[in-house]
């Protein structure tokens, strides 16, 4: 979690109903926002008349949004609406009974439409005390360059030597799905009585380790 300079404090409260108009959610969505979001506060602008870095790179401004919730989990269609009605990028402050984190998505403008944005993976920190000690934004030279910075500390595995941000965005996504069909198979491995099958399953989870292991540049996870 970082510490925003004062002059990039907003604290305007958003209704919920503006999200709606904006994005359009499902009626399930829409009740998702009802049982699992209290409030939602548009808390920081990161712009060049607040944090004094040019934009660059299509980041003309970066926002930090305070969301207080109803229970310790939030359904990730929530957090996509939200961000589907900002065209910047985003960082959400989830807070619940005194704990806080912070998740965000790899978000750039759509090469197609370029008044679109695409929107990526998210990454989070874990559940912190709120008053555990912040850190000073990174430094960079640009909102772009502030932008990455700030996104790839949620990221879980590092980046490589000259690794762009999406580039990095897209390999953690990649990861992420060999890690859910890892786990998926490891379940099945369990449940498995016949000798042969466990010894099939046994040696597609070794397999997917090691690709894993390969994209992490570690020890798999």
């Amino acid at each position: 979690m970082f510490t925003y300079p004062k002059q990039a404090a907003l604290g305007r409260v958003i209704p919920k109903t503006a999200i709606y108009r904006h994005a359009s959610p499902t009626r399930r969505v829409q009740q998702r926002f009802v049982d699992q979001v209290s409030r939602i506060v548009w808390a920081f602008k990161l712009a060049p008349e607040t944090v004094n870095l040019p934009a660059h790179g299509g980041v003309l401004e970066i926002q930090v949004f305070r969301v207080a919730l109803k229970k310790d989990t939030l359904d990730e269609t929530v957090l996509r609406t939200i961000d589907q009605t900002i065209s910047h990028p985003l960082f959400h402050e989830l807070s619940y009974e005194g704990r806080i984190k912070t998740v965000a998505a790899f978000k750039r403008p759509s090469e197609a439409d370029s008044s679109k944005w695409v929107l990526g993976d998210y990454f989070a920190t874990d559940w912190l005390p709120a008053e555990t000690p912040r850190e000073p934004l990174p430094l960079a030279v640009n909102l772009a360059g502030l932008y990455e910075r700030m996104l790839r500390r949620l990221m879980p595995y590092p980046a490589k030597d000259g690794e762009s941000l999406r580039d990095h965005a897209e390999r953690l996504a990649v990861v992420r799905t060999k890690e859910k069909e890892r786990d998926k198979l490891e379940a099945r491995l369990g449940r498995e009585k016949q000798f042969n099958r466990k010894v099939e399953l046994n040696g597609r989870v070794r397999a997917l380790r090691k690709e894993i292991e390969q994209l992490t540049g570690g020890a798999d996870s």
